[in-house]
């Protein structure tokens, strides 16, 4: 699994003309989902995504993550980040996984994220895009930061 996080002052999806889901201030996530990925890696990912200290303290420090202090997190599925140019001009995502395997695995993640804030030591709310859907994207990246986390699965380090 490999996700793309960026700390945002506020950020949206469209689908259609209609908001999706929209956040005032956390982490946009983009989510890429590959064959071997499973449970374990989306579990790790949630655990991650929430404790991540990407935000400022009093002394201006990046030490404070949502769990500490609150925000949102907007969870964005994206195959296209298991995108392939080694060969060639136009990318293969033959490691991305297939809709039958993602979506299910997507809206997982999505609930461990939702059950893991609950017990947060502050408010963190969670808003998603439409799986499958084209969205139309429009964050205000706050920093900029933005840090790309991957998990490999087991069954894919075994190989």
């Amino acid at each position: 699994m490999r996700c793309v996080v960026q700390r945002v002052s506020r950020a949206s999806v469209t689908v259609d003309g209609e908001v999706t889901g929209q956040i005032a201030g956390g982490l946009c996530v983009l989510v890429g989902i590959t064959q071997t990925d499973t449970t374990a890696e989306a579990d790790w990912m949630a655990d991650k995504l929430l404790a991540l200290r990407v935000f400022s303290d009093e002394q201006g420090k990046m030490n404070l993550s949502l769990n500490d202090q609150g925000g949102g997190v907007l969870l964005i599925s994206q195959f296209t980040l298991y995108g392939d140019l080694k060969k060639g001009t136009r990318p293969s995502f033959i490691r991305a996984s297939p809709p039958d395997h993602s979506e299910p695995l997507f809206a997982y993640l999505v609930e461990r994220v939702r059950s893991a804030a609950q017990v947060s030591a502050a408010p963190v709310t969670v808003a998603t895009g439409l799986f499958g859907a084209m969205m139309d994207v429009e964050l205000v990246n706050d920093g900029p930061v933005t840090i790309v986390l991957e998990r490999e699965s087991s069954t894919r380090l075994a190989q």
